[in-house]
């Protein structure tokens, strides 16, 4: 297959399903777009414009055709305090500027972008297919957990300028919508599957609620109750006066990047680990280092033309992916469609009810949620287990990119006190008194005490011989604790003997101790491979 043929097979192998479920998913966009934007604090439509931008750049140059971008609430929390703080500077100043924290959010996502895309030029998004299966099953379960939680707020009201929860016929008005679009959703797919179930849904339910002029919370007074004036807006326009800003920042640039990093990390986190669960509801196969480069584009865009910013939505892709969306024609609709929301429709897409867009996550959250975990959680190692629950409630509790970190910090703990504890001495003795300490096992640091405790430099004979036929001296770690080892053998007046190392295990161990050529024994089957020590110093 050439590269054009592959280039449209991207772009669009069904061009039917992929416009229709790309409609679905801006649809499902509106309001989440609208709730982060409330979450961040800034106008509704400055949160359309970052999912506009996001979705456009990112669905047409981004590493998994199908795979939706907009804003979302993991970065929009992350923008709350750098916004206020901009603001209550702007208005400490001899000449009060205005919304100054959200100029300060365009120059911080100039950052955010050139971090990702570096980390794309740099090839981290590879990484990603390091993270665990615990870890992943952790992060499906607490994000579709996240999802519902953030779908609750949607069954309140404002009365008196507070937020409470619907009771009463409100109440079961709003459940009876939820119910009926959740039983299309699941029902339409078993008659059949030409037309998206969650589009069908959205419009059935809108349609009996508009024609039957029934009284339920829309997307437009979803907007106005959160202090917006509507949808209805203009083209993106260029932000030409943050240039102008950068005087204010004095003394602020550490809140600015640190701000930057956290929002580069997390969205790359939420992005690259989307990817993968797509990748594995497809099998097939997207390139992270492409959606680094993808993401931090469409974040430089959205700092010039005025978005919020942000990064891959895994219910919207989900969504897109179960409608039948497979191509970059999907997501392209999706963002196009939004913008002309915005432009044209607003005010037919504020007659829609709230209670179609929830079921329709609620039906992402049942899909999302792996309910696989509960029948292998004690068939699994309980290490496993404890990872996979401590994400869940670590996502929940604080945001998706700390969980995941947490997760494979604890996993990696896991796999190097198991392997610490794998190293093994087989001791035999030759015919001419010579002790042999066959090493079996890796040698890094999780186990350089295990190692050293399997020696008896004291009551060993005048000859010893150490092979790692079977071992590797994995890190600087075991290279020292080796050159240790073999230091106490010399200055006990015995002679040791080191066999079966890889040439640059030997390079390091000559570097401090060219002495030890006399000892190191050469051999036509040394192992080769690298030490993480060695591969640094080569690089510097």
């Amino acid at each position: 297959m050439n590269l054009l043929q592959r280039t449209q097979k991207n772009f669009t192998q069904n061009p039917k399903n992929d416009i229709l479920s790309g409609l679905t998913v801006a649809l499902a966009l509106v309001p989440e777009a609208v709730a982060f934007a409330f979450v961040a604090g800034v106008d509704p439509l400055v949160g359309l414009y970052g999912a506009f931008m996001m979705g456009i750049v990112t669905a047409l140059f981004g590493g998994r055709p199908g795979m939706i971008s907009g804003a979302t609430g993991a970065m929009a929390v992350v923008m709350v305090h750098l916004i206020q703080k901009g603001n209550e500077v702007g208005m400490a100043l001899a000449t009060p500027i205005e919304n100054l924290g959200l100029q300060w959010l365009f120059i911080t996502l100039l950052f955010v972008g050139l971090i990702q895309i570096l980390a794309g030029v740099l090839k981290l998004g590879k990484f990603v297919r390091l993270i665990p299966h615990p870890v992943m099953m952790g992060f499906v379960n607490g994000l579709a957990i996240v999802i519902f939680l953030s779908q609750l707020g949607l069954f309140k009201e404002t009365v008196n300028g507070e937020r409470v929860w619907l009771s009463g016929t409100e109440l079961y008005v709003m459940l009876g919508l939820v119910g009926l679009t959740m039983a299309i959703m699941f029902l339409l797919p078993r008659l059949t599957k030409k037309i998206p179930a969650a589009l069908t849904a959205i419009i059935v339910v809108a349609a009996i609620v508009i024609f039957g002029k029934v009284e339920v919370s829309t997307v437009g007074s979803f907007i106005r109750d959160g202090g917006g004036e509507g949808l209805q807006g203009s083209l993106p326009a260029f932000q030409a006066q943050i240039f102008g800003l950068f005087n204010t920042l004095q003394g602020h640039w550490d809140l600015i990047l640190s701000t930057a990093f956290i929002l580069a990390a997390v969205g790359l986190i939420e992005s690259l680990m989307t990817l993968n669960l797509i990748d594995e509801m497809t099998e097939t196969r997207g390139s992270g280092n492409r959606e680094c480069v993808a993401q931090g584009s469409a974040n430089i865009l959205n700092g010039f033309f005025g978005g919020m910013g942000g990064c891959a939505m895994i219910g919207q892709s989900i969504i897109n992916i179960n409608s039948g969306g497979r191509g970059r024609l999907s997501g392209t609709i999706a963002a196009i469609a939004l913008l002309c929301f915005v432009l044209f429709g607003a005010p037919l897409i504020e007659q829609i009810p709230i209670a179609a867009l929830v079921g329709v996550m609620f039906m992402v959250v049942i899909g999302t949620f792996a309910w696989s975990s509960f029948r292998i959680l004690h068939k699994i190692p309980l290490a496993d287990a404890i990872v996979l629950i401590a994400v869940s409630a670590i996502t929940v509790w604080q945001d998706l990119a700390i969980a995941v970190i947490a997760g494979v910090i604890m996993s990696a703990l896991v796999f190097a006190w198991k392997n610490a504890t794998m190293i093994r001495a087989r001791k035999r003795l030759k015919d001419d008194g010579t002790k042999v300490y066959e090493i079996w096992g890796p040698l890094f640091f999780g186990s350089v005490s295990a190692f050293n405790s399997k020696f008896e430099v004291s009551t060993d004979p005048e000859r010893v011989e150490i092979d790692f036929i079977e071992s590797k001296v994995s890190d600087h770690s075991g290279v020292e604790a080796l050159r240790n080892l073999a230091n106490k053998y010399i200055d006990s007046g015995k002679e040791v003997t080191l066999t079966h190392l890889s040439p640059d295990c030997k390079a390091l161990l000559l570097k401090w101790n060219p002495e030890f050529a006399t000892i190191i024994k050469d051999a036509i089957d040394d192992p080769r491979y690298y030490v993480v020590t060695d591969m640094m110093d080569s690089e510097v």
